[in-house]
């Protein structure tokens, strides 16, 4: 076995390995969780007063170790048959979502010594929340949501859609109700569209309220209407999960290589 082949084994979950590549998975794990952790620590005055040397060591780790990470997986996803061009291979697979994760996950530190403005090095500082995402190739659960949201991909932009299309309808129906009652709350039917977002989800922060008796009956009736309207999504997702995990599973047979399906 190459070093290429096994540096491909170690790092690529969906293929079957040994101790060196599960030792490698649980110690990729931990250091995300722990940037994680350490981002949100970060944010408390006093921690960070506190500890600022060891966040900034532990950043540097993290960055070292990412970078070192990437580019092992772009040297070596060439014994992927998807990616196994050597030039267009590599530049395919830096261009996938999970590569574009990857490199998210240590590209703001370097950009951080470039002379830009400081407002875009929080925004830097805050793309350090992409080294979160990368934990999403070693888990099974997150990789069945993905499959099931592509599988259920229409009917979820249809329901969006018919989402869309019903805050239309009741905001303007609120705006031409209320503004004359409420000529600086329901301003024009982009605005009202802040009170129909808050009265379909039912969360109703009370900075735009009906005052009116007709406004006040429609404002309930809109809210009734959100509670079934949202639970569209939701029921097009359970039901893909659940098609998911009582779907006939397919192995290869050892002899001829064609799927077998069953469990």
């Amino acid at each position: 076995m190459t070093l290429r082949r096994r540096i491909y084994l170690t790092l690529e979950p969906t293929e079957k390995g040994g101790i060196l590549e599960r030792i490698f998975e649980l110690l990729l794990i931990i250091i995300i969780i722990l940037n994680i952790v350490a981002i949100v620590c970060e944010s408390i005055k006093d921690f960070h007063q506190e500890y600022a040397h060891f966040f900034h060591k532990f950043e540097v780790f993290s960055v070292i170790f990412f970078t070192i990470e990437y580019v092992c997986r772009v040297y070596s996803i060439v014994e992927n048959k998807r990616f196994e061009h050597p030039v267009a291979g590599r530049l395919k697979f830096m261009g996938t979502p999970m590569a574009v994760i990857d490199l998210m996950a240590f590209v703001p530190f370097y950009l951080t010594f470039l002379p830009v403005d400081l407002r875009f090095l929080r925004i830097f500082r805050l793309m350090g929340l992409f080294r979160m995402f990368k934990v999403a190739r070693y888990m099974h659960a997150l990789s069945m949501f993905k499959k099931v949201l592509y599988d259920r991909r229409e009917q979820l932009v249809l329901s969006l859609i018919f989402i869309l299309f019903i805050l239309v309808i009741i905001s303007t129906t609120m705006y031409y109700v209320e503004r004359e009652a409420q000529p600086d709350k329901f301003t024009s039917i982009p605005a009202t569209m802040w009170w129909g977002i808050t009265t379909l989800t039912t969360v109703g922060y009370g900075d735009m309220v009906p005052i009116t008796t007709l406004g006040r009956f429609l404002g309930g009736l809109f809210a009734i209407t959100g509670v079934g309207l949202l639970a569209l999504p939701a029921g097009i997702l359970s039901s893909g999960f659940f098609e998911m995990m009582h779907r006939p599973r397919s192995r290869k047979c050892p002899h001829c290589g064609e799927q077998v399906w069953g469990d």
